[in-house]
């Protein structure tokens, strides 16, 4: 049952890259435990995205290069047998560990993840309702999973500025980044029918969709530090967040040179980078608002 083949294809490492959602919401959580801190995590870093990777993987039956994956191995049954029970483990440890809300917005993530790739609704074939559907649940609703996750909030406690205004910006760097997660995948996915958005933008377009909408991105992060927080951490973020500028139009000028940059090894590149940039400021991000750091400076 649990083959390398099934292993592989969980991509477990590539949690790193959806990390940042997490300990942005971490970072304004103002009932956090160590004990919500770690299942929340364990949750849905080991469990709920490793399920929905593996669902995808199941049928899309990728033979090129997909994310976290250079040389995907065939598919087999227990794939798909072991993303269900990775989703079933989520939720049971969900409602176990936290609270019945965040078991069911667990059960309710998976079956999205499960339109999105299941042949009978497929979503990931609809351009701009694919893209909806991923910046919104990966990105919003994701956001408000993990912070009723580490604060055991009920409803009540969402619907407010301070956790709506970043769940939307979760979702709007998302909506700037993930047509480029597809922009190598072109050939394959038109194979199989599916019209993504970065094959429907092409790929100089899909450069200049994502440059456009994370510079809005990024603008919507400092105006949100600076009315809630400080003008400082909106600084701190553009700060961090230079590199993946730098590499990003850098690759996009050799792209429009030769097209063929447009592959995987650069996609991971960026994917890697940006990551490494927004884990490390929300890691700052919260230590600093959380008073961790000086308490740490004090001798605590």
């Amino acid at each position: 049952m649990f083959s390398k083949s099934t292993w592989l294809h969980l991509r477990i490492p590539f949690s790193f890259f959806l990390m940042p959602v997490y300990l942005f919401a971490l970072g304004i959580s103002p009932n956090f435990s160590e004990s919500r801190l770690i299942w929340s995590f364990i949750i849905v870093h080991f469990f709920l995205y490793p399920a929905s990777n593996g669902y995808n993987s199941y049928f899309d039956k990728d033979e090129n290069s997909i994310g976290g994956l250079k040389n995907p191995p065939p598919v087999n049954k227990w794939l798909y047998y072991t993303s269900i029970l990775f989703d079933f483990i989520a939720i049971a440890l969900g409602f176990l560990k936290i609270s019945m809300l965040f078991a069911a917005m667990l059960l309710l993530y998976g079956l999205v993840s499960k339109a999105y790739s299941h042949p009978s609704i497929r979503l990931k074939k609809f351009p701009f309702v694919g893209l909806f559907v991923v910046a919104l649940f990966q990105g919003f609703f994701t956001f408000l999973l993990c912070y009723v996750g580490i604060n055991n909030f009920g409803l009540e406690n969402l619907f407010n500025s301070r956790v709506l205004v970043p769940a939307a910006l979760s979702s709007l760097i998302l909506l700037g980044t993930y047509p480029m997660t597809q922009i190598y995948q072109h050939e394959e996915d038109a194979k199989r029918g599916d019209r993504t958005i970065s094959i429907w933008l092409g790929i100089r377009g899909t450069f200049v969709f994502v440059l456009v909408v994370f510079t809005i991105a990024a603008a919507g992060y400092v105006f949100y530090f600076y009315t809630f927080y400080s003008l400082q951490y909106g600084l701190y973020f553009l700060v961090f967040l230079s590199p993946v500028v730098i590499y990003f139009l850098v690759w996009f000028f050799l792209v429009l040179r030769e097209p063929s940059k447009a592959n995987h090894r650069n996609t991971m590149r960026l994917n890697f980078i940006s990551a490494l940039c927004l884990n490390a400021f929300f890691i700052y991000f919260f230590l600093d608002s959380s008073q961790v750091l000086q308490a740490i400076k004090a001798g605590y």
